[in-house]
């Protein structure tokens, strides 16, 4: 195998790929080649405009974490982080004030911001970042167009019993700590792959989908226009690996956002959900935790290779046995 794509969210995404890139350094990965090439797909229907500033949460969280520049315990934004623009945004009272920029973060938002106004597209800003930080990937944005996750959550003093608040919000500032009753994909039909998207899950050897958010992370690259039917056109095998770990989440919210579209919180639901390819869904195979082993053979009765094995990302070399075990698992 010498070309690997993966559909990655943020968080998670970042730190499987850190795994699958040890591995293949390192040659742990069964039937992949030491100098494979690993393209990423990102999720951006995070994306949101802040004091003026195009700000895309999942492409730089990869970037940063794979250009050893991300806060290992936050698990995003940069290292050594100090606050004072937003310290001083607050003291002028500018909303909103429970989104955060630091301060060395927000020189990244900048050229970003500039760039974009140039008339540059997401894709080449993105790449022109990417020269700074060399994370060893090609990092493609899933679209150029402009795409927004917004959360339905009851609201008794509106009209309609009801608001809908960017997902940034309501994440953030609520914490996910109300019921999605729903979401909404603003600019999601009118958008189409960014260039190079298409042709990285074409003509790879290898597809893997990380134990990223299934609903807004995955999900979303899934629902651009031309991704879902690509995937399942590849001649590629197409592996996915659980982030459901003993029926719950191990890190973010997937336990709101699929009860909000309706899914199971389990390993065996969300498999089911991808679907196999021979029946119409996306996925060849897919890993669940030793601690779901007994969905295993409900996901082969649905056409799926199934497999158990340890799936939490405690290290790099614990990562990258998860990512050996996804590539032996299709191969």
């Amino acid at each position: 195998m010498q070309k690997i794509t993966v559909l990655s969210g943020g968080m998670g995404g970042a730190r499987f790929l850190q795994g699958l890139l040890h591995g293949i350094a390192t040659g742990a990965l069964p039937g992949v080649s030491p100098e494979a090439e690993v393209t990423v797909v990102a999720n951006t229907a995070d994306d949101i405009w802040v004091h003026g500033l195009k700000v895309c949460p999942d492409l730089d969280t990869v970037m940063y974490t794979l250009g050893d520049g991300i806060d290992l315990e936050r698990g995003w934004g940069r290292r050594d982080e100090t606050w004072s623009v937003k310290d001083d945004l607050a003291a002028y009272g500018v909303e909103p004030t429970w989104f955060g920029l630091g301060d060395r973060d927000v020189a990244t938002h900048l050229v970003r911001t500039q760039m974009l106004d140039a008339g540059f597209p997401l894709s080449q800003v993105t790449q022109a970042l990417c020269r700074r930080w060399q994370p060893g990937v090609t990092l493609l944005p899933m679209s150029d167009d402009r795409v927004e996750t917004h959360v339905v959550v009851a609201d008794p003093e509106a009209p309609s019993g009801r608001s809908v608040l960017h997902f940034q919000e309501y994440w953030i500032r609520l914490r996910a700590s109300v019921p999605a009753l729903d979401l909404v994909y603003v600019g999601m039909d009118r958008c189409t792959p960014a260039p190079g998207v298409v042709e990285a899950i074409r003509d790879a050897d290898l597809v893997v989908l990380p134990p990223s958010n299934p609903v807004v992370s995955i999900g979303t690259i899934l629902g651009v226009p031309g991704v879902r039917e690509t995937l399942r056109a590849t001649s590629a095998p197409v592996v996915g690996l659980s982030p459901i770990v003993g029926g719950g989440h191990v890190r973010g919210m997937a336990d709101q956002m699929l009860a909000a579209i309706g899914v199971e919180v389990s390993a065996e639901a969300v498999g089911l959900h991808y679907g196999a390819r021979s029946a119409g869904g996306v996925l060849d195979g897919w890993l669940v935790d030793e601690r779901d082993a007994d969905a295993v053979p409900a996901l082969r009765a649905a056409g799926l290779a199934a497999h158990a094995v340890p799936l939490m990302m405690s290290d790099v070399d614990a990562t990258a046995a998860m990512a050996a075990a996804a590539v032996e698992l299709v191969r």
